[in-house]
């Protein structure tokens, strides 16, 4: 049976990827994209498709029952950020650690590390240190480009990579959707991809390792190298800039808090989840003839529901955060909610760009509004455009079809894609965030689309496809890094504007001094990463080899400041 769309049925993701490089507003592009899916489903029937718009695409997938859990989660995290931060529990949290740093070395380790410690969200990590550290740095003359550096260079990668953060619902729910369109998905777990996936997102290892690697040679290049040689010789840095105040609550509203009202509520939300996991997990099991007598753990967290875990975790963070807040007399009632609407006011556009690049995924994909997979040839298609099936089509045509006839120069071809495909993802997802100043709206974009290409390639060339496989595996970290790498080098990324605003220093200061430095980092990770990994490379011997490389590039092209 023929396609009912064949290469129209592209038109929807390309509509959204070309209008959000040209618009730079990713939402509005997203929603261009799924009239436009409409329009076609409709027949071009502009009522019919802007009530199937609203009806049909946007409020099913908003309230989906596998999408709600996730909207919690991220919205109860938010609200938790800004109690804990407006009691003073972020400020006391690094406080605590701020006498450790003593050095300019020591100065920016101890920002890194206390990034790290604030793994579960890339805004409040930029937010809080940035302007905690400042006069830390000052006093070490430690340039403000240096501080904008360390702080965004740590937020985004070490939240994307956390088991437990505003991120990881959003990623898991990425890779899920296109798990959707796969008529085997149930073979395959978004969570057992997302986890087993860490390894292979080389760029957010790489740039987490190359910030404390400048620190502790001390050796720096490019702009940064003169940034730093200004700041040290000079008291007043021409280049610092009034941080314009950015943040959950002003420094004159936070309370005078310790650091265990931070710890306390983060460590019960991670214990809570990792506690949901396992018995969820167990519970899945339990109902499967085939699963193993004493399952390993890897198997037991495949099979959790995560969405359920998450979302419960973080309603214990935040019940913790409250009952600190006021059980201490920190915080009134009318504070508390106070707090809980900035800090869930700075999540809101999470949730807007997640629900429209569901919609656009679901659209494009085979299931129907209720999520029934699809029995009969293209029986859907009144709402939906079996994207994944055409695209699989092009790639693996009928075995009785003329392709077939073409011999060892396709099959070569074929082999030449998989082997290339995690460097091509990585290039791909890195220009959509650089031009679009988004991580997240390059995930939703890219992610479907990608899981459901790698698939129909590794099946086309007669792998199995694993949790383990290594192409699979590499295209869904290619997708996350390469999003993180784009956003840290565009202008236009909201990271980027705080990491500089909240370190007081003038943006485009920042975003000179750090491209270098996320070039370099890619680089290496093309070179001695995604291309050796699609040549069969083992991923244990390409971490170490990338690190070696970063060495000797800071040996070799960095001078002492």
């Amino acid at each position: 049976m023929p396609h009912p769309y064949g290469w129209l049925s592209l038109l929807p993701s390309l509509v959204a990827i070309v209008l959000a490089i040209v618009t730079r507003r990713v939402i509005l592009s997203l929603l261009a994209g799924i009239v436009v899916g409409a329009l076609l489903t409709c027949g071009g029937h502009v009522p019919a498709a802007l009530y199937g718009t609203l009806f049909t695409h946007l409020w099913p997938s908003f309230t989906a029952p596998g999408k709600l859990p996730i909207f919690c989660f991220t919205i109860l995290m938010g609200a938790m950020l800004g109690i804990i931060q407006r009691t003073g529990g972020m400020h006391g949290l690094v406080e605590a650690v701020a006498p450790l740093a003593k050095t300019r070395r020591g100065g920016q380790v101890v920002t890194w590390v206390t990034g790290l410690i604030i793994f579960f969200d890339d805004y409040a990590n930029t937010l809080l240190l940035g302007s905690t550290f400042r006069p830390l740095a000052d006093r070490l003359k430690i340039s403000r480009e240096k501080l904008a550096y360390v702080v965004d260079s740590t937020a985004a990668p070490v939240a994307g990579l956390a088991l437990v953060s505003t991120w990881v619902a959003v990623e898991i729910d990425y890779v899920n959707q296109g798990l959707e369109n796969l008529t085997l998905s149930d073979e395959l777990k978004a969570f057992d991809l997302f986890v087993a996936s860490i390894p292979y997102r080389f760029y957010m290892l790489m740039a987490l390792f190359f910030v404390p690697l400048t620190a502790l040679l001390g050796r720096d290049f490019g702009p940064m190298l003169k940034s730093e040689r200004r700041a040290k010789a000079e008291h007043n840095d021409p280049a610092r800039a009034a941080a314009d105040g950015h943040g959950f609550a002003r420094s004159s509203e936070v309370a005078a808090g310790s650091w265990y009202h931070a710890i306390v509520p983060i460590l019960a939300t991670l214990a809570v989840v990792v506690v949901l996991l396992v018995v969820s997990g167990k519970a899945a099991l339990k109902t499967n003839p085939n699963a193993a007598v004493h399952p390993p753990l890897r198997d037991i967290i495949g099979a959790a529901d995560s969405g359920f875990a998450l979302q419960y975790g973080a309603l214990a963070g935040i019940i913790l955060a409250i009952a600190m807040a006021l059980g201490s007399r920190l915080l009134n009632g009318r504070q508390v909610l106070v707090a809980a609407a900035r800090g869930l006011r700075i999540v809101l556009p999470a949730i807007a760009i997640l629900t429209v690049a569901a919609t656009l995924s679901r659209m494009t994909g085979n299931r129907s509004v209720d999520g029934k997979p699809t029995q009969n040839a293209y029986e859907f298609s009144d709402h939906r455009l079996y994207t994944g099936e055409y695209l699989k089509s092009l790639i693996a045509p009928d075995q009785a079809g003329p392709h077939k006839a073409a011999g060892a120069e396709e099959e070569e071809y074929l082999k030449l894609s998989v082997k290339t495909l995690p460097t091509v993802v990585f290039l791909l997802a890195s220009i959509v965030a650089f031009c679009t100043g988004t991580s997240w709206g390059t995930m939703g974009i890219l992610m479907p689309i990608v899981v459901t290409l790698a698939h129909a390639l590794l099946t086309s060339d007669g792998q199995v496809v694993s949790a383990s496989n290594p192409i699979m595996l590499g295209s869904i970290g290619g997708v996350l890094a390469g999003a993180v790498f784009g956003d840290h080098c565009s202008p236009i990324s909201d990271t980027t504007v705080l990491s500089s605003h909240a370190s007081g220093c003038d943006h485009i200061a920042h975003v000179r001094t750090q491209l270098p430095y996320a070039l370099a980092v890619a680089l290496v990770v093309i070179a001695f990463g995604t291309l050796p990994l699609g040549w069969g490379v083992s991923v244990w011997f390409l971490l170490p080899l990338q690190l070696g490389a970063l060495v000797v590039l800071l040996l070799v092209v960095g001078r002492k400041v």
